[in-house]
């Protein structure tokens, strides 16, 4: 199959490329050098040129706070963009898999989110994000919204590289533990993103880890796992007084039985450990 990867040269984008050649896919991967989603005329040349039978979206304004000062920039990447795509795709009779995130909703549920539940954004990130589905949504062309959470891989800053930085310059960190969510290895990720490319399916999917932890939490496994000696005491998001508001508990399952279904957060911290070189314990290991 032909697909087409835009994002190409981020975290997710450049794992999803890697994936779709292993499954013996001809890939074609725009990174934002490549290519300006913003830019019409510079989508429908890709389009038209590579001649896909799927796109999987990975390009994304994804700097959640600078988001808040900049809700038009975020909103052009995040939602017209995704409408120009899902288009141009409309007309190609390609499949649109387009990613999206679990600060679409508010965070204020009880119980994990599923593809049903109303939207509700607290950042202007969010409101971008749900912008984008929307115009997937309406665009006409066969498409997959994959919600997704708290991603980390390799290739670029993510939660766990911070981590691991900080824990080399300090004996303690104080992290926040009132957000929970799925933290989910772009590495396990994104072969599901070609699952669903080949199956194909279609809708809206919530494809993240399985299980959740508070940030605190993720810290203190990444500290375990790779060995290394930091503590990690609790603070409130308030406390870290950032400007864009975060979900408190945005867990994402599927209600659709057919969704694939990822491992265990742990595991994917593990597997990212493991792919970067670093010492790590097993996820279920005794310290």
């Amino acid at each position: 199959m032909r697909i087409l990867v835009t994002g190409a040269g981020g975290q997710l984008g450049q794992d999803v490329v890697a994936a779709a050649a292993r499954a013996g896919h001809a890939v074609t991967a725009c990174g934002h050098g490549a290519l300006d989603v913003t830019e019409e005329r510079a989508i429908a040349a890709v389009v038209d040129s590579a001649a896909p039978e799927a796109i999987v979206n990975c390009a994304a304004y994804t700097d959640v706070d600078g988001a808040e000062a900049n809700e038009p920039a975020a909103t052009r990447v995040n939602g017209a963009a995704a409408g120009v795509l899902a288009r141009a795709a409309a007309s190609a009779g390609a499949l649109l898999v387009h990613v999206s995130t679990d600060y679409v909703f508010d965070g204020e549920a009880s119980r994990d989110y599923v593809e049903s539940d109303p939207t509700a954004p607290l950042s202007a990130y969010g409101r971008s994000k749900l912008a984008g589905e929307q115009a997937v949504a309406a665009s006409g062309a066969r498409h997959a919204i994959v919600r997704t959470s708290w991603l980390f891989g390799p290739g670029g800053g993510n939660f766990v590289e911070t981590m691991l930085r900080l824990a080399g310059e300090r004996e303690e960190l104080a992290v926040v533990d009132d957000q929970v969510g799925c933290p989910t290895f772009t590495g396990h990720l994104a072969p599901a993103l070609v699952q669903i490319v080949e199956r194909p399916l279609t809708g809206v999917r919530h494809v993240a880890a399985a299980g959740h932890c508070s940030w605190n939490r993720f810290a203190a496994e990444i500290f375990r796992q790779a060995q290394m000696s930091c503590s990690v005491r609790a603070s409130s998001t308030a406390d870290l007084g950032r400007p864009a508001p975060r979900p408190a508990r945005s867990v994402l399952v599927s209600e659709h039985d057919d969704t694939p279904r990822l491992p265990d957060w742990r595991e994917g911290l593990s597997a990212y450990l493991a792919q970067r070189g670093a010492p790590a314990m097993a996820p279920g290991a005794a310290r």
